[in-house]
């Protein structure tokens, strides 16, 4: 059994939040193997936990125009099950750990782990996503990829609570997503990718390519994709080799227990390589 604060309302956590130096906790996933201390042993935590799972102004789902909004208390399985949320980000969601840690997981907590190879993040990043925090006195928002500062670290004040995520719409007609592990789940990710992309009339309209667990932080270029908007699909293969060397320079692994820098650095070229040219295609194996 773990000890903290059950509040009622927001509200009521945010004034916790306010007085005195609280974890947030919701399905706990993450923070439960941070502060294990073996099997069978009580986890310890050196804060007071406030638990925010049940509040029910952070379970809140919907499509506002064209953005989706999601709670901070939203899990993973309730994502999957709904049907505004894009097939892409499903898909995402589907490679993510077990059914009963998706039961409890959230996206909130995904993002405050800050984690590089946090499996929502290059979708978040690559869709503009951005993060609510909340105070008792302030509401911020911020873009995901600024809210993240470095490895574990993020924007987050002591007295505030991240309430909700808003993602903007957008609608892609080639899409890929690859998650390099030991098996399908529950399995910490040595490489991802996410290639989206938009394409008319033979141009690519648009573009976002995102990469994760392959430097300190969420590799995304818009100065990259800048030069491939606009551009015939049919010029792809002339600027292909300048492409990947500009990605190469972002691209910076380590080795350690799940994979090697050098297999992670070159897999990452290899799904670039393999996205832009199915755009030319128009097809994702």
């Amino acid at each position: 059994m773990l000890d903290g604060y059950l509040p009622a309302k927001l509200s009521e956590a945010l004034d916790m939040m306010a007085e005195c130096d609280c974890i947030p906790f919701a399905g706990g996933t993450d923070l439960m193997v941070q502060h294990a201390r073996g099997s069978g042993v009580r986890p310890c935590f050196d804060k007071t936990l406030l638990f925010v799972s049940a509040l029910k102004e952070l379970k809140t789902f919907d499509l506002m125009g064209k953005t989706l909004r999601i709670g901070a208390a939203v899990t993973l399985s309730e994502l999957l099950e709904n049907a505004a949320t894009p097939q892409i980000f499903k898909e995402i969601l589907r490679q993510m750990a077990a059914a009963p840690t998706r039961h409890m997981a959230t996206l909130a907590g995904n993002i405050c782990n800050a984690s590089p190879a946090g499996d929502t993040l290059p979708y978040l990043y690559a869709m503009d996503a951005e993060v609510i925090l909340q105070s008792r006195n302030e509401t911020r928002v911020l873009p995901v990829a600024d809210f993240i500062t470095a490895p574990k670290r993020t924007q987050r004040k002591n007295d505030e609570l991240l309430t909700g995520i808003r993602i903007p719409a957008a609608e892609f007609n080639v899409e890929s997503y690859r998650k390099l592990g030991q098996r399908k789940g529950m399995s910490l990710t040595k490489a991802s990718f996410l290639g989206l992309a938009s394409t008319a009339n033979g141009r690519i309209e648009d573009i976002r390519i995102a990469l994760g667990s392959v430097a300190p932080h969420i590799v995304r270029s818009r100065k990259i994709e800048s030069k491939l908007t606009g551009k015939n699909i049919k010029d792809i293969p002339g600027i292909l080799q300048e492409l990947q060397k500009d990605y190469s320079a972002l691209i910076r692994p380590i080795d350690d227990a799940r994979s090697t820098a050098a297999y992670r650095k070159q897999v990452s070229l290899r799904l670039i390589r393999d996205f832009l040219i199915n755009c030319m295609l128009k097809k994702i194996p």
